[in-house]
C-alpha cells in the first residue's frame, strides 16, 4: 500500500470524524436555539419579574413563579451532597486503603449494583419504606416532601461519587504511598496531608457530576416529593416539587399555549444548569491535566521547595514534632 493511498484513507476517516463532530455541534445548538424560543414566548404574555420572582405555581391561576419549583430543587441537590460527599469521600478511602482484596471487590460490585438499578426502583423503595417512616416519624400527614427525595438521592448519587472519588484516590495513592511511607509518615498523615489534597480535582469532578444526577433527576423524586408546586414549603416535610419533577407532571396536560410555554422555560433553565456543569467538569478536568511546558536545556538552578506540597508540608509537621 502506497503514501497516497494511506494519505487518502486518513483524510477521508478525518472527515468522519469531522463531520461527526459537526453534525453534534449543530445538533446542540438547534437544541438550544429551540427550547429557548419556546420557552421565550412566555415572556410576551407574561412578566419575566413574576417568572423569575413569583412564589407560586399554579396553572389555574395563570401564576408562573419558578421560585418554588428551584426552591426544591437547590434543597434536594444541597442536602443530597451535604451527605453525600464525605460519606463517598470515606468510603472511596476504605475502599483503597482499609478493605482487603475480597471486601472491595464485593463493596465495589455493589456499587456498581446501584449504579444500574433504574430511578424508578428507587422510587418505588422509597414509597414503600421511606414515605412510611417519615410519616410516622416526623407525623408528616403525607410523608412525602424534601426529605423523602433527599434520602433517595443520596442512594442514587453515592454510585457516581464513590466511583470517580475511588479511581482518584487510588491513582494517587499509589504514586505517592511509597514517599510517604519513606518520610515516616503515618496512614492518617499520609491520607489528610498528602493523598486527599493530591485527588481533589478528581473529587472535584466527582461532586458536579453527582450535582448534575441530583438536579436531574425526575422519576424517582417526582413519586416521592409531593409535586407541591403553589408554595414554598415550610419543612423539609412539607409537599414541594423540583423543576424536572413539575415538568414531567404537568407538560403532557398543559393545554393552554402560555402553560406550556412557562414549563419549556422552565426546561430552558435546566438546560443552561446542565450546560454550566458539563463547562465545570470540563474546566476541572483540563485544568488538572495540564503540563508543563517544555522548555531548553539550561544549567540548573538551585529552587526553593514549593511550600505548597503536601509532602514537604507533611516532613515540616513530623520535624516540628
Amino acid at each position: 500500500m502506497n503514501t497516497a493511498t494511506l494519505r487518502r484513507k486518513a483524510i477521508f476517516v478525518q472527515s468522519i470524524f469531522f463531520a461527526t463532530a459537526a453534525v453534534l455541534i449543530l445538533t446542540s445548538i438547534a437544541l438550544v436555539l429551540f427550547i429557548g424560543s419556546q420557552g421565550l414566548r412566555l415572556f410576551t404574555t407574561y412578566s419575566p419579574a413574576d417568572f423569575f420572582f413569583g412564589t407560586s405555581w399554579n396553572q389555574s391561576t395563570h401564576t408562573y413563579g419558578v421560585i418554588p419549583l428551584l426552591y426544591g430543587s437547590l434543597m434536594t441537590t444541597f442536602l443530597t451532597l451535604l451527605v453525600s460527599v464525605p460519606l463517598a469521600i470515606l468510603v472511596a478511602i476504605f475502599m483503597v486503603e482499609v478493605a482487603p482484596a475480597p471486601m472491595r471487590r464485593v463493596m465495589r460490585s455493589t456499587v456498581e449494583l446501584f449504579a444500574a438499578l433504574p430511578s424508578v426502583i428507587f422510587g418505588l423503595l422509597a414509597l414503600t419504606i421511606i414515605v412510611p417512616w417519615v410519616r410516622e416519624t416526623f407525623n408528616a400527614p403525607l410523608g412525602k416532601g424534601i426529605l423523602p427525595a433527599t434520602i433517595v438521592l443520596i442512594f442514587m448519587v453515592q454510585p457516581t461519587i464513590v466511583t470517580i472519588t475511588e479511581d482518584a484516590v487510588r491513582t494517587s495513592a499509589a504514586s505517592l504511598r511509597e514517599a510517604c511511607h519513606a518520610v515516616g509518615a503515618t496512614r492518617w498523615q499520609m491520607l489528610s496531608g498528602v493523598i486527599i489534597p493530591a485527588s481533589r480535582q478528581g473529587i472535584l469532578t466527582a461532586v458536579i457530576l453527582g450535582l448534575g444526577r441530583a438536579v436531574g433527576e425526575t422519576m424517582a423524586v417526582q413519586m416521592v416529593i409531593g409535586n407541591i408546586t403553589v408554595r414554598i414549603p415550610k419543612t423539609l416535610t412539607e409537599g414541594a416539587t423540583t423543576m424536572p419533577a413539575t415538568i414531567v407532571t404537568q407538560l403532557p396536560e398543559a393545554a393552554d399555549p402560555q402553560t406550556r410555554s412557562a414549563l419549556i422555560m422552565v426546561g430552558f433553565l435546566l438546560l443552561i444548569i446542565a450546560f454550566a456543569l458539563i463547562l465545570s467538569v470540563r474546566t476541572v478536568t483540563g485544568r488538572s491535566s495540564k503540563k508543563p511546558k517544555a522548555v531548553k536545556a539550561e544549567a540548573p538552578e538551585p529552587v526553593s521547595p514549593d511550600p505548597r506540597d503536601p509532602l514537604r508540608e507533611l516532613e515540616r509537621e513530623m520535624e516540628a514534632s
